[in-house]
């Protein structure tokens, strides 16, 4: 079977997940890209442009259309329809507008959430990354139609939802391989591997760590993910204040990260905006103990009987399972080794079947 893979922000986690499962399908998929900049403008304008390349791309109609929602799909089908014919198409949700948090510099604009709507609405099948994306979309699309004068797509609403389902992003779990043997008399390693980006929090997790500093809690700190135009400003204490306990700070190449995930005794949220939570589950496959706020995707992450250990609802509830899990570290790497197991269904080996079949059957029924 032949699938087209659209991806019109080609690059970090969207661009691990359609290599990765282009990697691991057992299908044909064929990849159509831009690159990840100007993400407004992808939405905007990226369908016409990727339209052209799919006449270059594609001889004859591709089985089946798997696209981001990155971009218009709405548009893309009309503007590809000469190249992919009647091919069913499905859209990936990675994120979404809805509920997203704006930075101080940003204004509303229902533009995005608009696209993301009419692109579910359009699909054969739309397909979210966690089924707390999946609620949380369909809860907020109800709430954005009303906004508008008349004609308000509401009964729209149901037949999509009723098309659409949960498939995880596949990430890459064999590279971090099972967890390693923590240095115990060493200080524990505290990880941040989250996007540099106000949604992620920087400041309450540096918080975090000014407290430690000042209750004279003995840990380092590994500070590496995702960054941009600039380092949070509160992120800029940190090499001051830890000095040579701040073991990375900022880009690491990929052996460096695996071995920072392998050696991490806590990786540490404190995001107000996460559906899936890739970085999350590499830190928890390699054994890391996660601590974690009790909202958005989280709780999906963490099983029984570890969530009241693991996710934190407040300030203080993220300082004592924090200081538990140094104060208590056999006990917290064994719950680390315990969890780890339970995140291994999200490896590609297993991620990527799951696609071929639902896509396969998306085919079948176009």
């Amino acid at each position: 079977m032949k699938t087209l893979l659209v991806e019109p922000y080609y690059g970090g986690s969207h661009r691990a997940w359609a290599d990765g499962y282009a990697a691991h399908s057992a299908n044909d998929v064929m990849l159509l890209t831009h690159e990840a900049r100007f993400w407004k403008w992808r939405m905007h304008g990226a369908h016409l442009t990727l339209a052209e390349q799919a006449a270059d791309l594609l001889d004859d109609p591709p089985d089946v259309v798997l696209a981001s929602s990155m971009m218009n799909v709405s548009a893309f089908a009309g503007a590809a329809r000469r190249w992919i014919g009647l091919a069913p198409i499905a859209v990936y949700f990675h994120e979404s507008q809805f509920a997203y948090p704006l930075s101080p510099l940003d204004r509303p604009d229902q533009t995005y959430p608009m696209v993301n709507w009419s692109s579910a609405a359009m699909a054969d099948l739309a397909i979210f990354n966690s089924e707390f994306h999946r609620t949380l979309f369909f809860e907020q699309v109800e709430m954005f139609l009303r906004r508008f004068p008349d004609r308000r797509h509401g009964h729209l609403v149901p037949p999509v939802e009723g098309r659409s389902i949960v498939l995880p992003v596949g990430v890459d779990l064999q590279r971090v391989g099972a967890p390693g043997v923590r240095e115990i008399d060493a200080p524990a390693l505290i990880l941040w591997n989250q996007r540099w980006e106000h949604d992620k929090r920087p400041d309450e997790f540096v918080r975090l760590i000014e407290t430690l500093v000042e209750a004279g809690v003995d840990f380092a700190v590994a500070v590496v993910g995702e960054r941009f135009v600039s380092i949070p400003e509160s992120f800029e204490r940190l090499p001051e204040m830890l000095g040579d306990r701040l073991v990375a700070f900022g880009f690491v190449a990929d052996d460096e990260y695996v071995d920072l995930l392998r050696r991490a005794d806590i990786v540490v949220a404190t995001a107000e905006h996460e559906f899936f939570g890739v970085a999350i589950v590499e830190a928890m496959a390699a054994g890391a103990f996660p601590v974690l706020p009790d909202r958005l995707v989280y709780a999906e992450r963490v099983s029984e009987p570890h969530r009241d250990r693991c996710l934190y609802e407040d300030f203080d509830g993220l300082v004592e399972r924090v200081r538990w899990a140094i104060e208590r570290r056999a006990q917290a790497i064994d719950v680390g080794r315990e969890l780890s197991a339970s995140v291994q269904l999200f490896d590609w080996s297993t991620v990527a079947r799951a696609y071929d079949v639902t896509l396969e059957r998306l085919a079948m029924r176009g």
